[in-house]
């Protein structure tokens, strides 16, 4: 299946819904619920983490499919309690932050700069909000 920025938007927008799109029941409000709650609690693995958004980092724990943030700070990377996020091997990465009614999906084929891209994206989506 192939899927565009705007799909995944899509489905984002969905979730921050509460599992409604355009009017419509998507998912269900148990669903989202779970998919963004904290299943396992903090997972801040230094010696797997490289840098890398892939582990949640500090003050993240694990939802059904993304990281959630368990507490407001505790993270370099700006963002509001039961925020969450995710990314791709080569360079994709969204994230939803619930309190500020925000999305952001960034899409790119940069694996050397996954990390680096991915954290300035979000930065700069923060600081417009200033």
């Amino acid at each position: 299946a192939v899927a565009t920025a705007l799909d995944y938007y899509r489905f984002l927008q969905a979730l921050l819904n509460g599992g409604t799109l355009e009017g419509k029941r998507i998912l269900s409000p148990k669903s989202v619920a779970l998919m963004t709650a904290d299943h396992l609690g903090p997972l801040y693995l230094p010696s797997l983490q490289r840098g890398a958004p892939y582990l949640p980092g500090p003050g993240y724990g694990f939802g059904l499919g993304f990281a959630v943030r368990l507490e407001d700070g505790g993270n370099p990377l700006p963002g509001s309690k039961g925020d969450y996020f995710w990314a791709g091997l080569f360079g994709t990465y969204f994230f939803v932050d619930p309190k500020e009614r925000l999305i952001g999906v960034f899409m790119t084929q940069s694996p050397g700069g996954r990390t680096y891209y991915a954290q300035l994206f979000r930065n700069a989506v923060y600081a417009s909000l200033r």
